[in-house]
């Protein structure tokens, strides 16, 4: 029996997705639903209807997994918890600070409703937060670094589109490459947020709209860019077409230990991804997810779950047996 999936909103993330069931026989998308026009939105799976997103509720019954791909910013703390009620969810909330919050609001709505709600799953919040939870287990006591990009963060890049008068933004992470090898040399250096990364802006603004006012917001912004030393730079729609049409990224984990009696041996771990399109590798990880949140609602699990609580074995569609004898 394949695993039917549904997709809330066709973005960079719904497309991503869709291509990624494609990608795995155990699962078939059942449904699309959008905010925008159902009829003037093409998909890429023959036979597969695209519904408003507001009658979601109406197809509870031929959906195992509703994928949630709106932004971070506004659409997720509400979409979440409220599909959580119907649904078997998986989200990429990726606002690191309100995690905790968001994990709380979702898991009381899992739970009161009986289903198995999964939410920060990508690379960073997800296959990252894996990495330095195993290396700072093995290697406790260590330092451990985290590094993003060069690349284009969807969830930055959406939270510059809803600032009043922007038309459309893309958003690069830098990691500043002083501090990248400092790390690397096991110099274990005291960094702060704005020591670590830049934050580059390329923003087309509405016509008639303030740029300095933009500006000023999008630097001031919380969880977002005010902690980073910032550049905005407005351009046409023509040149963000032009130069800026992929959606590129990647980064490190590294972290540093010692092991011995007096700590002699050093270590040093590192994990990294080069990514020619975050979304479609977001989604790719979203997908394996979904398997495991599939398992886990069979075996009666409720409730809001990460990255953390999912045994990797469930991520494949290899059996038990087949994995000890060809991964382990």
């Amino acid at each position: 029996m394949s695993i039917r999936i549904g997709i809330m909103g066709y973005g960079n993330l719904g497309r991503g997705i869709e291509c990624a069931i494609r990608h795995n026989p155990d699962m078939k998308l059942a449904a699309v639903f959008t905010r925008r026009d159902p009829a003037k939105l093409r998909i890429l799976t023959e036979g597969v209807r695209v519904y408003q997103a507001q009658d979601v509720f109406s197809h509870k019954d031929d959906i195992d997994i509703l994928m949630i791909c709106g932004g971070s910013a506004t659409d997720l703390p509400e979409q979440t918890p409220a599909l959580a009620r119907e649904f078997n969810v998986i989200d990429s909330f990726d606002t690191h600070a309100n995690i905790p919050q968001h994990f709380a609001n979702v898991d009381k709505a899992a739970k009161e409703s009986g289903h198995v709600a999964m939410i920060s799953v990508g690379w960073d919040p997800g296959m990252f937060s894996l990495n330095r939870l195993i290396a700072m287990s093995i290697l406790p006591g260590g330092s451990t670094y985290t590094f993003w990009g060069k690349g284009v963060s969807q969830g930055h890049s959406d939270a510059i589109r809803r600032v009043e008068g922007v038309a459309d933004a893309r958003q690069y992470t830098i990691p500043v490459e002083a501090a990248l090898e400092a790390v690397r040399s096991g110099g274990n250096p005291d960094l702060t947020t704005r020591q670590k990364h830049t934050r580059e802006c390329f923003v087309v603004a509405k016509e008639g709209a303030d740029k300095e006012k933009i500006e000023q917001t999008i630097k001031t912004m919380p969880n977002y860019f005010s902690d980073y030393d910032t550049t905005v730079h407005f351009i046409s729609q023509e040149e963000l077409d032009r130069d800026h049409a992929g959606i590129p990224h990647g980064g490190f984990v590294i972290h540093s230990g010692k092991t011995g009696w007096n700590d002699e041996h050093n270590h040093i771990v590192e994990y990294s991804l080069k990514l020619d399109s975050n979304p479609e590798f977001t989604s790719s990880i979203l997908v394996a997810y979904a398997r495991a949140a599939y398992r886990m609602s069979g075996e009666g699990q409720t409730g809001c779950k990460t990255v953390f609580d999912v045994p990797p074995a469930y991520l494949s569609p290899f059996s038990g047996e087949e994995l000890r004898a060809h991964m382990l």
